[in-house]
């Protein structure tokens, strides 16, 4: 009797563990960062009253199902059994990642906040760094992650392959176009009215971002110069010794000064009472983070203007340097975004001030230790026209807000000794935000104390570059794009001060810059009144940004 073929040839069993096609993989990966890898952005639409109801649960599933499929357009391409587990990892790496900073501080992920990203020097990482985002990368990275890896990827031929991966990419093109076109009466307002939506989808958002955060230096245009007409036409007897300090994350919100009911502010309250000092309540920044504020600040174009420039120019200390004098900038800070690379500089992360300095970070009083000394270094032609200083403080950056001020300046407690800032209770925070704000203004007051041992006639002004949110609808830290940040990220803090003896020798009355105290005004502002402060003038100064202008000629 002849034996059959199935008794002959029994059937093999599915191994658990059998090779899968790797657009399957792809598949299934589009899909987890379509949903899982997305719960920022599910979180933002189940929050707007826009999608109130059943209406708004059918379109975040539409628009989950148009999500995985324009992720596999773009990724069954490249579904190909070498790149899928790289390609894969990173991807679940960048979600994970921009997830964890989205959910933890309200911030989205666009070009300005992934420059910064990319800017970002270790003391910022370390103070990043927390189990919240350690719990973010396992779900999200480490647990997909393993998964992905144990799979046994099919080798096709080559023909074979990239037949099936570009029919998987049109099929999913098909499905994304019929998707967005069902969605698209609900999607076009939604996008229209809540625009940072946009920059929430991952892993859309940190290719985007990055790579326009990448391509952006490269496309520089030459830079131009600009004032080399700049002279000082109202010398004093004596060079005058200037200091502008560049403020971080301090916001205007929490200075006492302009009337927040904590006393932040008593050293600058007692230098106030004297009549030396003038504190501006209405300033805006040029941007919202340290990148796009920073450049912007020391720009004689405005923030209108520098934002929509192709140019690049000179800027701030160029123009003091073209006049003769001493320029030098002085960092506690993660650099100077380039505008110092003509001047003279120096940081502080290589000293080790006993009571300043631990770990590779310093309290912003140790620009002040040897500052004579790093003077008196700076070409002495220079400085008998006079001296102008920036110091760049590290102020209250966060989120790390308890490692700004020392032990002394613990005045506001319970505080927050977290940098995961959403596992803390609010009053804590914002404690440790205070504190931070009172030790700032301990520091003005000691470069105060330090311009009074000088003889010369010398002056102060400080301001913030950017605010920051603390909590407020759920909005930590800061990096919004300009149109859609609080006013938290953007009205900050500015002071002048001026020694008896710079307004006796350019002829100003004690009480000239109070007209000024309450005007609307911005960082527009601070390139003409430097200029004004230190008595040059140039074609590119406008008088009518140039707060001492009103104090008279000098």
């Amino acid at each position: 009797m002849t034996a059959s073929p199935s008794a002959t040839h029994p059937r093999t069993p599915i191994h658990p563990h059998r090779p899968r096609h790797s657009l399957w993989v792809v598949g299934a990966l589009a899909l987890w960062l379509a949903t899982l890898g997305n719960l920022p952005l599910w979180r933002a639409l189940w929050a707007l009253p826009d999608l109130a109801g059943p209406r708004g649960l059918a379109f975040m599933a539409g628009t989950a199902l148009f999500l995985a499929a324009a992720l596999l357009v773009l990724l069954a391409p490249l579904a190909w059994p070498r790149l899928t587990k790289p390609l894969g990892l990173l991807c679940l790496a960048m979600a994970a990642g921009s997830s964890h900073f989205m959910l933890a501080y309200g911030v989205v992920i666009d070009p300005g906040m992934m420059t910064n990203t990319l800017q970002t020097d270790a003391r910022e990482v370390r103070d990043l760094l927390s189990p919240a985002l350690l719990w973010t990368l396992t779900w999200g990275l480490l647990l997909p992650g393993a998964w992905l890896l144990r799979q046994r990827l099919a080798r096709l031929p080559w023909g074979r392959q990239l037949r099936h991966n570009l029919i998987a990419a049109g099929l999913a093109l098909v499905a994304a176009i019929g998707l967005l076109l069902a969605g698209f009466q609900d999607l076009a307002p939604l996008m229209r009215n809540h625009k940072s939506l946009r920059y929430m989808v991952n892993p859309f958002n940190t290719v985007w971002s990055t790579a326009r955060a990448l391509a952006g230096p490269a496309s520089l245009a030459p830079l131009q110069a600009l004032g080399t007409d700049a002279r000082v036409t109202a010398p004093l007897p004596t060079p005058p010794l200037l200091v502008l300090v560049v403020g971080e994350t301090a916001r205007a919100a929490n200075f006492a000064l302009g009337g927040y009911p904590r006393d932040t502010t008593p050293q600058l309250r007692a230098l106030q009472a004297t009549g030396d000092l003038t504190y501006f309540s209405n300033v805006r920044s040029c941007g919202t983070s340290t990148q796009a504020s920073l450049p912007c600040m020391f720009s004689h174009l405005g923030r209108e203007a520098f934002v929509d420039s192709k140019e690049r120019f000179e800027n701030l200390l160029d123009v003091l340097d073209h006049a003769g004098l001493a320029v030098l900038w002085v960092d506690n800070q993660s650099g100077c975004k380039g505008l110092c690379e003509r001047v003279a500089r120096t940081e502080t992360r290589a000293l080790d001030v006993p009571g300043l300095c631990q770990d590779g970070e310093c309290f912003d009083e140790v620009m002040l230790h040897g500052l004579d000394d790093r003077i008196a270094q700076l070409d002495p032609s220079k400085r008998a026209r006079g001296v102008v200083l920036v110091l760049h403080q590290m102020g209250s950056h966060g989120p790390a807000y308890f490692k700004r001020a020392p032990a002394a300046f613990k005045h506001f407690k319970p505080e927050c000794e977290s940098n995961a800032l959403q596992q803390c209770g609010r009053e804590s925070v914002v404690n440790a935000y205070d504190n931070s704000i009172r030790y700032t203004d301990h520091f003005l007051a000691r470069t105060v104390a330090w311009l009074q041992q000088h003889t010369q006639p010398s002056a102060m002004l400080y301001v913030s570059d950017h605010g920051e949110s603390l909590g407020e609808n759920n909005l930590y830290l800061h990096g919004l794009p300009y149109a859609l940040a609080p006013d938290e990220q953007k009205h900050v803090p500015m002071v002048a001060w001026l020694s008896p003896a710079l307004r006796q020798a350019r002829g100003w009355p004690a009480n000239c810059l109070s007209a000024a105290a309450a005007q609307p005004l911005s960082h527009d502002h601070l390139f003409h009144s430097m200029l004004g402060l230190a008595g040059v003038t140039t074609q590119v100064k406008r008088a009518e940004l140039d707060l001492f202008a009103r104090c008279g000629a000098g």
